[in-house]
């Protein structure tokens, strides 16, 4: 399939629960698990080991490693160790995270993109001097400038928090050579008024960072939309709902749109529990 799942409850507090969880995932044919990285609590490489381990065909991918948590070349030289032990299984996606998020780091966000491109500049350098790149790098890109920079720096982009056509504007900035990697959430609720109530709390939290907020006024919508939790039609737009086969749908249209993979990321009532019951159900849906 070209469907992945994103899910910040991959890592379990239990190895065993992991493992059963990604070799049900393994079965019902997805593509790849994909994980965030938070200022306290995860660490990217070493939270990537943990899903390749446990995993045997799944591509892993890190959504996003913050470029401040740690250097370059530490980055560049975790993701070779793991690809080396993996059969190439890694993607390394890197991101300049959120202002508040890197200010409790001790770092300063004033100009993202500057540090981003000295960032792989750092990188380039280690894997020059090692033979090759350690794995695939896809940088978290929203705007215009990043786009770029992912098309013309690395293998692609992943994106997150972003309606249909984002992804076709995010296709043609990037090109037709490089991946595109598209998180999307979905409620599997067909009652309206139940399906935008889990979907707004998914959709709150990202409505107060400036990132995603500006990249939905780039895109039409009016401040008070983004006010609340997000206007009916900002939660219909950005958090798909309804029966299987209709969030299905709204899946595949993310691929028609340009992107080469895409990773679902159920919302459920239970926060805390990787959503396996019902990405099965979908992964029937959508074969």
């Amino acid at each position: 399939m070209r469907f992945g799942v994103w899910s910040s409850q991959l890592v379990r507090p239990s190895l065993g629960e992991t493992r059963e969880g990604l070799a049900r995932l393994e079965a019902a044919g997805y593509s790849s698990v994909w994980f965030p990285e938070r200022p306290v609590g995860t660490e990217a490489i070493s939270e990537a080991a943990v899903l390749l381990a446990g995993s045997q065909t799944l591509g892993v991918g890190t959504g996003i490693a913050s470029i401040w948590s740690r250097d370059a070349i530490a980055a560049a030289n975790g993701a070779r160790t793991l690809n080396r032990a993996f059969d190439g299984r890694l993607r390394l996606g890197l991101g300049v995270s959120h202002a508040p998020a890197v200010a409790m780091r001790g770092h300063d966000y004033a100009r993202p993109l500057t540090a981003m491109r000295r960032y792989l500049d750092g990188m380039d350098e280690a894997d020059a001097r090692a033979g090759g790149r350690g794995a695939p790098r896809l940088l978290a890109a929203l705007a215009p400038r990043m786009l770029e920079l992912a098309r013309d720096r690395a293998d692609g982009a992943h994106t997150y928090f972003v309606p249909v056509e984002h992804t076709a504007y995010a296709r043609e900035r990037l090109g037709r050579e490089r991946e595109l990697v598209v998180e999307q959430a979905v409620v599997l609720e067909q009652d309206a008024g139940r399906a935008r109530e889990l979907a707004r709390s998914h959709t709150r939290r990202y409505l107060e960072l400036p990132n995603y907020r500006n990249n939905l006024l780039r895109l039409g919508f009016a401040e008070h939309e983004l006010d609340g939790g997000g206007s009916d039609e900002l939660v219909d737009r950005v958090v798909p709902w309804g029966s299987d086969e209709r969030v299905a749908e709204a899946l595949r249209a993310q691929v028609d749109a340009g992107a080469t993979e895409v990773l679902v990321q159920v919302i459920v009532e239970d926060a805390q529990r990787l959503p396996v019951d019902e990405l099965e159900r979908l992964a029937d849906a959508l074969a």
